[in-house]
């Protein structure tokens, strides 16, 4: 399974100001458009069953791991023994459709508003669409029992300064554009193994387990990751899901991002950059601190 067409950054015509002075120059913009995910049952025929369950604002690129992503995260789908296949509608732009192998009769209603109509999420926030704190509390893991063995990775506080720099120089179409958002999965010893880029920072963490969904490595409990930006609770509800155990931004956490992650002993570091950070919670992770 592979993603569509890389279109990510479009070309426009600015008047560009220093001063008083302006001059007409061409500019580049991250894309942002719809890409609505449906369900069908596989061996059905499309037409049978589909169901619109997303329509979500994106950058093009991955979008198969977006489908695959967001429906794991979702509680669509429980592994990627359930997904049997991803794939474009024909004649259609900008939709993904994902034949479950799994009975879907138990998630037929997950998704959809009381008209039957698919729920809208913009490409700021991971939980938009959702129509009840129920519905957003729904997907999140119960807690570790609490006096049990410690999981996930030990980070060298060395090396976690220098995560930042290594995802600034794979960041092409931010480097373009200045406009998006990014999550990158490195090891326990700094080495990049996956970087995924979207207009919508839930989207690119949605990339990035899609992507470990469809390659049949998760859960990721040895992975460190880093964002691009500021960790919202919707962050880290969906980082829990893909068992990630270590999460590191260049900028801040919310505070119910910050309640979370304690209560799951996920580490949360924030403000990576320039040699500081602070840790927020599961600082016992992140060794060589004086």
């Amino acid at each position: 399974m592979a993603g569509g067409p890389n279109d990510r950054a479009r070309e426009v015509t600015v008047v560009r100001v220093r001063g008083a002075s302006g001059r007409r120059v061409p500019d580049l913009l991250a894309v942002e458009e719809p890409l609505e995910i449906r369900i069908h049952q596989a061996g059905t025929r499309a037409a049978e069953g589909e169901r619109n369950v997303a329509v979500t604002m994106r950058t093009p690129g991955n979008d198969f791991e977006l489908a695959a992503g967001f429906l794991y995260n979702e509680g669509f789908i429980r592994g990627s023994g359930d997904l049997a296949d991803v794939s474009y509608c024909p004649r259609e732009d900008n939709v993904v459709r994902a034949a479950l192998a799994c009975d879907s009769s138990h998630i037929a209603a997950r998704g959809a508003d009381a008209r039957g109509e698919q729920l809208p999420a913009s490409s700021s926030c991971g939980v938009c669409g959702k129509d009840s704190i129920a519905a957003v509390l729904a997907t999140i893991p119960e807690p570790p029992a609490r006096g049990g063995a410690a999981t996930g990775p030990a980070v060298d506080v060395a090396v976690l300064h220098g995560l930042p720099d290594e995802l600034r120089r794979h960041q092409r179409t931010f480097a373009q554009t200045g406009g998006l958002h990014a999550a990158a999965w490195f090891d326990a010893g700094g080495g990049l193994r996956l970087l995924r880029e979207d207009i919508g920072r839930h989207n690119a963490l949605d990339k990035l387990v899609g992507h470990a969904l469809l390659a049949g490595v998760l859960p990721l409990g040895d992975a460190v990751v880093l964002f691009s930006g500021r960790t919202g609770f919707e962050l880290v509800q969906k980082a829990a899901c893909a068992g990630i155990r270590f999460l590191a931004a260049v900028g801040a956490p919310s505070s119910l991002a910050c309640e979370l992650a304690a209560e799951l002993d996920i580490t949360l570091v924030g403000f990576l950059r320039d040699g500081r950070c602070n840790i927020y919670t599961g600082a016992d992770r992140v060794t060589g601190v004086g």
